[in-house]
């Protein structure tokens, strides 16, 4: 089981990632903007409505930049959904190496909590769902069966 910080940013997250990457070196070994996505990813259950406005379809949907063993991951807030602050910029991304655990895991975080995102297969590939924990700490669980377990990118 793999831990990474997800970061959340209101249209920026592409300055901060290049900032980051000048720090930190490497490359980034996935980046996908909005416009990017596939037209079917519309159609499937808890999946972010891509009713992105025209000037932001070229924001970054994701992207991840290795620190040593850990991810660093981003994506910018559409102006449809609300706009992140202090606190509500980071979710915790745990990688996880089973279906099972990702369920038992998603549903002992959700006690008390509030889902955004049901756990669900995702057309990027992961069994994923999203969370926000009784002591308002926002979660993301992930399976990837192709990755075993390794670092979600």
């Amino acid at each position: 089981m793999i831990i990474n910080p997800y970061l959340n940013f209101n249209g920026n997250t592409e300055e901060v990632f290049n900032f980051y990457k000048a720090i930190f070196g490497g490359d980034f070994p996935f980046l996908m903007r909005f416009n990017q996505a596939p037209p079917e990813s519309n159609d499937q259950e808890g999946c972010m409505d891509q009713g992105i406005p025209e000037d932001e379809a070229n924001g970054i949907m994701h992207i991840a930049l290795p620190i040593g063993k850990s991810m660093l991951m981003g994506t910018d807030v559409p102006s449809t959904m609300p706009q992140v602050t202090a606190g509500t910029n980071i979710s915790l991304c745990v990688s996880v190496d089973s279906r099972a655990d990702a369920d038992r895991i998603f549903a002992a975080l959700g006690e008390g909590g509030t889902v955004q995102m049901p756990m669900a297969d995702m057309f990027w590939g992961d069994y994923y769902g999203m969370l926000t924990d009784k002591f308002q700490i926002q979660w993301m669980i992930s399976y990837n069966e192709a990755q075993d377990g390794k670092a979600a990118q």
